[in-house]
């Protein structure tokens, strides 16, 4: 795990928030997500953070490969997440089974600059939800 902010920093998704109330109570455990754009942000914080275990637990089951944690944490090393910005969400609420988010995270990786522009798909099984797809594009700054 890389550097975890401290309870009063504001967290990596940049909502503004503290860690300690925004993220960090999903990426412990503590809490499931409850919306799909909170699952979204708590996973950009955790890919910042290099949590994991957690990107592999709100993957959805279907979707998981023998060989996601070695390639998580490789990408995890090699990676400097910037920033995050929502773009759109549709659907995804507490009340929605399905929901999909659109957004732009801002990197570093072998000292290059790079956007991630991700319309990403989630949906809700019981109170967990799940990342299962999304359409990806990287453009090199």
């Amino acid at each position: 795990m890389l550097t975890t902010p401290s309870t009063d920093q504001s967290c990596p998704c940049g909502s503004k928030k503290a860690f300690n109330s925004c993220c960090k109570p999903y990426i412990e455990g503590a809490q499931s997500a409850p919306t799909a754009v909170s699952l979204m942000r708590s996973r950009y914080t955790a890919f910042a953070l290099g949590t994991v275990d957690y990107l592999i637990a709100t993957t959805a089951p279907n979707m998981r490969k023998d060989d996601d944690y070695a390639i998580i944490t490789e990408q995890v090393k090699n990676t400097h997440w910037c920033g995050l910005k929502i773009i759109n969400c549709v659907d995804g609420l507490k009340g929605d089974s399905t929901g999909e988010v659109e957004f732009k995270a801002y990197f570093i990786a072998d000292g290059e600059g790079g956007v991630l522009h991700e319309r990403s798909r989630f949906y809700r099984q019981g109170d967990q939800w799940f990342y299962a797809d999304g359409d990806v594009s990287i453009v090199e700054q």
